[in-house]
């Protein structure tokens, strides 16, 4: 590992947050490159992407857990240029995509060696770097808390975003109906292009109805949720018997009043999680099972993240406005 650091640069640009607030709190910087530890490899990003979970970091409302760097990114993309030992199934100079718990947004970033993937065949870094964080929530989400098996209904509430388009296809490939929710006309095409059945636009349609009548009255299996707050009551009236709503965000507020008795009537399950505070162990196994079941689909081409928009490194502010804006579609990736 000495050689391999000897032809790396000491030092490295980096985006960090200089004052916490609004996006101009977003300052490049350098800083040391990081030497890879026990488990680690050592990434030569070539592109990170952008996520909600950066946004409240930079605000101050998301501090980064115990021993991750306070350089926002959660995924990056990149070239392998040094192991730690023990960090085994990697190779010097392979292309990779990771999910990291800080240090994204910098021309070098360390992982831990389970959660690297190999980039899908054809596909380029920054496609590439769209995929770690939305694909491994989705599935850790949807398919291990919610159960989602073939033949069932799933509703996707921000089904133009990152996470939602993600979802969408992952929904219709493993043979589930998928419905889904987003803010304009244009962003509801997108997501019935990308299979959802029916896309409905919160701002005019009250998609508990709307979902309801579609199924005759039944509801859907799993509930993919973001918003919380007053859509929790209609998120539970449209589960179906048996349904699980899996709970990943709640930008509408994280406390609310709940009726248990259609939980009891209905056998309903409320569920969600947190990625980023999971053991090295727990997301290392969720990449694995993303590697069999989804890579295939990826190299295939009939699943792809979608790229909104690309902005060079040291224009995060800028990445970060957009997002704020909620005026993407899919993912927003920062090139290095």
């Amino acid at each position: 590992m000495l050689a391999e650091m000897a032809a790396i640069p000491q030092t490295m640009t980096v985006v960090e947050i200089a004052r916490p607030g609004p996006p101009e709190g977003l300052c490049p910087a350098r800083r040391p490159v990081p030497r890879p530890g026990v488990g680690e490899a050592l990434i030569r990003v070539a592109a990170a992407g952008v996520n909600y979970p950066d946004l409240l970091q930079r605000q101050g409302k998301y501090p980064p857990p115990p021993g991750a760097s306070d350089v926002p990114g959660l995924e990056v993309a990149g070239e392998v240029v040094a192991v730690g030992e023990g960090a085994t199934g990697l190779a010097l100079g392979e292309r990779v995509c990771a999910l990291v718990t800080g240090g994204g947004y910098a021309e070098y970033c360390l992982a831990p060696a389970p959660q690297c993937l190999p980039v899908p065949r054809g596909m380029d870094d920054v496609t590439a770097a769209a995929i770690p964080e939305t694909f491994f929530t989705v599935w850790a989400n949807v398919f291990d808390r919610g159960g989602l098996r073939s033949g069932e209904t799933l509703l996707v509430h921000g089904g133009s975003g990152g996470i939602g388009t993600t979802a969408i296809q992952l929904g219709r490939e493993f043979g589930a109906r998928v419905f889904a929710t987003a803010g304009s006309s244009e962003k509801c095409a997108v997501c019935e292009n990308l299979g959802a059945e029916k896309a409905i636009d919160h701002r005019t349609e009250d998609f508990s109805a709307v979902v309801r009548e579609r199924t005759g009255g039944r509801g859907v299996d799993v509930i993919l949720d973001i918003l919380g707050g007053e859509d929790t009551a209609r998120n539970i009236a449209s589960l179906a018997p048996g349904g699980r709503l899996v709970q990943i965000a709640f930008l509408k507020g994280p406390k609310v009043e709940v009726d248990l008795t259609p939980i009891l009537q209905r056998r309903l399950t409320l569920t969600g999680s947190t990625l980023r505070p999971r053991t090295v162990e727990e997301k290392g196994a969720i990449a694995w099972a993303l590697r069999g079941a989804v890579w295939p689909m990826l190299e295939r081409g009939t699943v792809r993240p979608l790229v909104h928009r690309t902005y060079p490194l040291a224009e995060a502010a800028e990445a970060h406005r957009l997002m704020e804006s909620r005026g993407h579609v899919g993912k927003i990736v920062l090139t290095v």
